[in-house]
Parts: C-alpha cells; sequence; structure tokens
C-alpha cells in the first residue's frame, strides 16, 4: 500500500472513530431522559380553552389524574384567573386525557395545590394573594376537602381572610393528607407570609405548626409544595430557599437537599423514586441550575435522571416548564405548566411518557 493510500486510511479511520466518539458523547448527554413528550394529552370539553396548570396528582387507582386548570383567563389575571369565571378548576382525567369530572366553580380565585387521601377525597389550596380579593369576596386563604364528585366536606382556613394562627392562612400553596387523616398545609406561597407547616387532624382540628421566615434548617422562604412519602416523612419544596426540608410528622428537621434545584413541586413513585419539577432556575432566581424534571433515589438524595424542559429559556423570569408533577403507576408523568413558553401549547398539563427502564 502506497504511503498516500496508508494516510488516507488512517484519515478515513480517524473521522469515523471520532464519529462514533461524538454520537457516544451526545448518547450519555441525553441518556438520563427516559421520557418522551405526548403533545396534546390533556383535552378539555366543549371548546374550553387551558387555563394555567397548577398540581397535579395521580388518583388513588394510579391511573386517573386530578388536576387544578385555573379557568381560563389569559396571562394578564394571573394571580386570580378564576376571579370572575364559572368554569371548574378541578378536572379529573382518564388515561386517555379525557374529563371525566370536574368541579368547584365559584369557590376558588386562585386555586393552586391538590392532594387525594386515601378515600379519594380532594382536598385543594387557594393560594390568592390579599390583594387580588375584592373587598367584601369571602374566596382565597383557605382549603377545601371535596367528595370524589365534588361536595364540599370541609373547609380549613377563613375564606377571604389572611392570617396566621389555627384559624387563618396566608395563601396556602400546597396541601397533603397522611394516612390516619392528619392534613398538612404549606402555609404558604410567598416570601414573607407566615411560611409555616400548619397541621391539622382528621376533623379539621388545629394540632400544631413549625417554620418561619428565614434561612436556618426549618425556616421557609415560600413553601411552594409539600408532599408525604409512604415512609412518613414531610418533603417540603422550600422554594425561594432553593431547597427541599424534610421532616418527621411533629416538625423535627431531619435533611436539606439543593440538588433538585428550585423546587416547585415534588412526587413519589412505587419505584423509590422522588420526582421534584423546577421552573424557576433561570439567570436570576438559581443561576446554574437548568429547568426541568430531575429524578432521584429517595434513600440517597442521588439525582439519576433530569428532563430538561426543551423550550427552556433562563432569560424568562420567573421561569417557565413544569411547576408541579405528578406519576401514575406505569411511571408516566405529568407537569402542570401555568405560564406561557415560547412553544405551540403555552399552558398545558403535559404527559411525559416513560420509554426507557
Amino acid at each position: 500500500m502506497s504511503v498516500r493510500n496508508r494516510t488516507l486510511l488512517i484519515a478515513a479511520l480517524l473521522v469515523i472513530v471520532s464519529s462514533l466518539a461524538l454520537q457516544n458523547a451526545v448518547a450519555q448527554i441525553n441518556s438520563s431522559n427516559h421520557y418522551w413528550i405526548e403533545e396534546g394529552w390533556a383535552k378539555l370539553p366543549n371548546g374550553r380553552v387551558m387555563g394555567a396548570v397548577g398540581k397535579a396528582k395521580v388518583d388513588n387507582d394510579g391511573r386517573h389524574i386530578w388536576a387544578v386548570i385555573r379557568c381560563d383567563a389569559g396571562q394578564d389575571f394571573f394571580g386570580r384567573e378564576c376571579l370572575d369565571s364559572d368554569l371548574d378548576p378541578v378536572l379529573k382525567f382518564d388515561p386517555d386525557g379525557n374529563v371525566v369530572e370536574s368541579f368547584g366553580s365559584g369557590l376558588f380565585i386562585w386555586p393552586h395545590g391538590i392532594d387525594i387521601d386515601s378515600d379519594g377525597n380532594v382536598w385543594v389550596t387557594d393560594a390568592v394573594g390579599n390583594a387580588n380579593i375584592p373587598d367584601g369576596d369571602a374566596r382565597g386563604h383557605h382549603v377545601i376537602k371535596f367528595s370524589p364528585t365534588g361536595e364540599v366536606l370541609m373547609t380549613l382556613g377563613t375564606p377571604g381572610e389572611q392570617g396566621d394562627g389555627p384559624n387563618h392562612f396566608t395563601s396556602p400553596a400546597d396541601v397533603a393528607v397522611a394516612p390516619n387523616g392528619d392534613v398538612f398545609v404549606a402555609d404558604g406561597h410567598n416570601d414573607n407570609g407566615n411560611n409555616r407547616v400548619a397541621k391539622f387532624n382528621s376533623q379539621g382540628e388545629f394540632l400544631m405548626e413549625w417554620g418561619g421566615t428565614g434561612y436556618a434548617p426549618g425556616e421557609f422562604r415560600a413553601l411552594h409544595a409539600i408532599a408525604l412519602h409512604p415512609d412518613g416523612r414531610i418533603f417540603v419544596g422550600d422554594r425561594s430557599n432553593s431547597r427541599i426540608q424534610i421532616f418527621d410528622q411533629q416538625g423535627n428537621h431531619e435533611a436539606t437537599w439543593t440538588q433538585f434545584g428550585r423546587p416547585s413541586g415534588i412526587a413519589f413513585d412505587d419505584q423509590g423514586r422522588i420526582l421534584v419539577a423546577d421552573s424557576e432556575s433561570d439567570n436570576v432566581q438559581n443561576p446554574g441550575y437548568e429547568m426541568g424534571i430531575r429524578i432521584g433515589e429517595v434513600e440517597t438524595g442521588w439525582v439519576k435522571e433530569f428532563i430538561r424542559f426543551p423550550w427552556a429559556d433562563p432569560g424568562i423570569i420567573p421561569g417557565n416548564g413544569a411547576e408541579f408533577v405528578a406519576v401514575d403507576s406505569e411511571g408516566n408523568l405529568y407537569g402542570g405548566e401555568p405560564v406561557p413558553n415560547p412553544h405551540r401549547q403555552g399552558r398545558t398539563l403535559r404527559k411525559y411518557v416513560r420509554v426507557r427502564p
């Protein structure tokens, strides 16, 4: 073989090796995303326009999905989308994305968090800020317990009145209900609000609270999410402090995790995984992190997978993408997106289908 031909052969081999190495590198970069997006999964009836989406939660059957859909007002009404609406903001979707149940019309101004208790009852918070409550309007700063068909069974807090203590909240952002019926309310949505977890028994009687505004362990700045792990621990999305704090049910601090970004929503699957939605790691509020859904081990806290929000723009303040996340029995995820983004579906309940183990 001539020197020239040998040189060409070596060059060709180098090109092939380099190409394979590049493909392998790209594959490794993308290897932590085990999901593809099923566009247009959530379908609203009768031509209803999709409003801002709050929290989503899987039903006890592991297949149906409950979600807060904040009526249909535009972005100019963000923070009070249901003020003048007669639409139901609490919706239940079947596995194909069709609405099979809805209720809650006229009871909320800014519905936000949701949980399903062991009896299938639905708990919803109203996190509206005081400035968005008209004089004399008895809505907001409360948590409502519904039957699975929408009958109001209990109200925590004093509707329309912000405050603290056993009978008031200030923009409660989320709620979690234990198997024994104890209720944990993330109170609340504001950096300088009550910043506490309020605990009630199954009858709605106030038991205790913990927290306060600050940066120390056990203090909070905007409790945006609260989730109860099957082992009994309470996971709190301390969003403005860009961390998750973990407690026992008596409010004793057990751990602080910062590796999940700026947590807006928290969920657990039945495989020992924790899923955390991060919609606000932009260039100002949490620079250095990307927006998306992080998936890790509950036992160790290690982040194992990351679904980067494909349209993430760190220059958009306060971020975009899924604020909350739910997971069904097949491992599929559902992200509630409240803020319009630069793509074809600005506000949606987005389904992420798990396609890899």
